[in-house]
């Protein structure tokens, strides 16, 4: 075991720089879901170049490598990698040279984590198994994850790792928690109909943007009075259109926004509790509603036995302070839960924060620590190694 631990210390020692160089060009060269061409060359030819098998345009284009054992057990490891719609304003010298993207959500890191793991694993013996890494496109719109498994890509896996940067936790500090780790989450459209009319004489028409704002009110009220407050439940609107001019009551109005629950079987349920609530407010004021509910993502969740075989590893990288138990999952969403419905699998949050702490996922002044780089290497390599392992190894 501190044989195996010591190889994995030095390699992964050894190959941080160019991963580190590498971060830096994926940081600034981005690509959207579904488009990540050139990230998907780049991965494809790091890969090739460490001895892996590697198919590509997976998934569209998704990548995956394998190498090892071909009768041994299939341990798989999953890696996202596109970028968001959002501007970045960080000012750093390897800035995103596109305007309007971003790695805003860290997979720039995830996946020199996933081609420092493979370097890794194609310098240490793998007689027990075989290792299949998995390179998938669009997770920000909840899709590739679908197109990847439509492919097969889990076929023969046992156990299946995933990784995602944590601002919220400092360089050098991993979170990790069994069970429900994330939550189900789905798109919620309505369109509130009305009855236009002048601006001055509201009593002539049927308001749908007063409608609408009754029925924004009216959900977090019955959320609160209507559902168990265990069971948390989170709509949020994030966009309103309707009308066409300030003195002109508008003929309709469409919200948009997102729901996030963590109880699977109360979530199923909230596509007719909504429907209700916002048909019955509509209509005792006289308005129609069309009511739209797209399931997004169901909940990660994490395997105990492999969460807990993860921690172990961890404690041989870091001292066992370092490592958070988390107390209660994330009400957002990870397409990582895909292909956690067909195989056994973890997701572990990596520490990115620096000293001066970190701007949140998503934002355009999100900027990690990259010393994060090789904790994450370290770690996912030897849980990958010994979860084909006897218990007693570990």
């Amino acid at each position: 075991m501190k044989d195996l631990e010591k190889k994995i210390d030095v390699i992964s020692k050894d190959v941080l720089p160019d991963l580190l160089e590498l971060r830096r060009y994926l940081h600034a060269h981005p690509e959207l879901s579904g488009q990540e061409y050139q990230t998907a060359a780049l991965v494809a030819g790091e890969l090739r170049k460490s001895g892996w098998e590697v198919q590509e345009a997976v998934g569209r284009t998704g990548v995956v490598a394998e190498m090892g054992n071909r009768s041994g057990p299939v341990v798989g490891l999953r890696v996202d990698m596109d970028a968001l719609p959002i501007e970045e304003k960080t000012g750093l010298d390897y800035s995103s040279s596109i305007q309007g993207l971003m790695h805003a959500c860290g997979h720039d890191l995830h996946i020199c984590i996933g081609l420092g793991v493979a370097k890794v694993l194609a310098k240490t013996t793998l007689t027990n198994s075989r290792i299949r890494i998995i390179f998938q496109p669009a997770e920000e719109i909840a899709q590739g994850a679908n197109w990847m498994r439509a492919e097969k890509v889990l076929e023969g896996i046992e156990a299946l790792f995933g990784v995602h940067v944590y601002p919220d936790l400092p360089v050098g500090k991993i979170g990790i928690k069994s069970g429900i780790f994330t939550a189900a989450a789905a798109e919620l459209e309505i369109d509130i109909l009305g009855k236009g009319g002048h601006g001055a004489r509201p009593h002539e028409g049927i308001d749908p943007i007063w409608v609408a704002a009754k029925v924004i009110s009216g959900l977090q009220e019955a959320i609160s009075r209507r559902l168990d407050a265990l069971k948390p439940v989170v709509i949020s609107f994030g966009k309103i259109s309707g009308g066409n001019a300030f003195n002109v009551i508008a003929e309709r109005v469409k919200l948009l926004g997102t729901v996030r629950c963590l109880d699977i079987n109360l979530y199923q349920q909230l596509p007719l509790w909504i429907e209700q609530i916002v048909q019955n407010i509509a209509s005792s004021y006289g308005a129609q509603a069309k009511i739209s509910f797209k399931s997004i993502a169901p909940p990660v969740y994490n395997d105990p036995g492999l969460t807990t075989l993860l921690s172990t590893c961890a404690k041989n990288f870091m001292d066992e302070k370092n490592i958070v138990y988390l107390d209660n999952p994330s009400l957002g969403a990870e397409d990582f839960a895909f292909f956690l419905q067909d195989v056994p699998g973890t997701m572990f949050r990596l520490g990115v924060a620096g000293d001066k702490g970190c701007a949140p996922l998503h934002s355009g002044y999100f900027s990690l620590d990259e010393r994060s780089l090789e904790l994450g290497i370290k770690i996912l390599s030897q849980s990958i190694v010994m979860s084909t392992r006897p218990t007693q190894d570990i």
